[in-house]
């Protein structure tokens, strides 16, 4: 599959220049997808460099790369320490993910991540995984859908919404993304559908995959994984996210709380490379309109 349709690497040279890579370094893709990203830095590596790739959907291993340097490991990025391990790294040099959904699972219509075509309700990244999204809707009950949309959909409504999806289930279930456009349509006000409609996917699809938790893990896991001096470099897609890595990189805990030593300075396992986001320019969203929403955060992994 042509990698650029399988998607399209967002904000890459600002990427590599926060990861500052050094030729002979070891360095991890936490979500390879296409390979995009790892094709641009093992375009930065030597004969001696190295690039980890993670991907839990097993579509994105048929665009494994083949060099020597490359190993593609299928898993979750929330497992990052123990592959690792299991391949002989102690510890990385930089470590980049691009928190995005690949427009391959938005355009392959039978994977139910998008609601401009009937599909099955789906929505799994890892297709291994044992619940779907029509599981979701199916067994949920009320309070539960309601939390679901508000705090991953950011629904300022999502009460009648919930209310419209049982109402709906209690006559037959609920089984593909026509199905749950229609038992939804009268909740969506109209001038904004097309955002409601993507605010609800949104938070069916985080939900279905765990993809907060895996997030949480993952930045956790980056503390032992990266040696001092290591560069950390994420891009993001939604408030939910940014929040979290923020918070990650400018205090060490999902939190954001502040530590202080007895003298009053912060004491943090990261010094911060961008103290803004960087986002893309207007003619990276001319030519990826995909990429409108996307920012950058970099930090470094400081001696404890």
């Amino acid at each position: 599959m042509d990698s650029q349709s399988y998607h399209i690497p967002a904000l890459l040279p600002e990427a590599l220049n926060a990861l500052d890579i050094k030729p002979e370094g070891t360095y991890v893709d936490a979500t390879f997808g296409g390979g995009g990203h790892s094709r641009a830095i093992l375009g930065c590596l030597g004969e001696r460099g190295r690039l980890l790739a993670f991907d839990q959907d097993i579509d994105a291993k048929a665009n494994a790369l083949p060099d020597s340097r490359f190993t593609f490991v299928y898993a979750n990025f929330r497992h990052i320490s123990n592959f690792l391990r299991y391949h002989g790294i102690s510890h990385a040099d930089g470590i980049l993910a691009d928190l995005g959904v690949s427009f391959h699972h938005f355009d392959d219509a039978a994977r139910g991540f998008s609601f401009r075509a009937d599909a099955p309700l789906d929505m799994r990244m890892n297709q291994s995984a044992p619940r779907t999204a029509a599981d979701i809707i199916e067994q949920y009950d009320r309070q539960q859908l309601i939390k679901t949309l508000a705090a991953f959909g950011d629904l300022k409504r999502p009460a009648p919404i919930a209310d419209a999806i049982i109402s709906a289930r209690e006559k037959g279930p609920l089984q593909t993304t026509g199905q749950l456009l229609e038992a939804v349509a009268r909740c969506v006000n109209p001038r904004q559908e097309k955002k409601e409609l993507a605010q609800i996917f949104q938070a069916l699809r985080i939900e279905v995959n765990g993809e907060m938790d895996a997030l949480e893990q993952f930045l956790k896991s980056t503390l032992a994984a990266l040696r001092p001096g290591g560069r950390l470099a994420i891009i993001t897609y939604h408030s939910l996210e940014d929040r979290m890595v923020k918070n990650f990189m400018k205090s060490g805990n999902i939190g954001g709380e502040v530590e202080k030593d007895f003298f009053g300075h912060v004491k943090t396992p990261w010094k911060q490379i961008t103290r803004s986001p960087i986002v893309p320019s207007e003619a990276e969203t001319a030519r990826n309109p995909r990429s409108r929403s996307a920012k950058l955060r970099a930090a470094e992994r400081v001696q404890e």
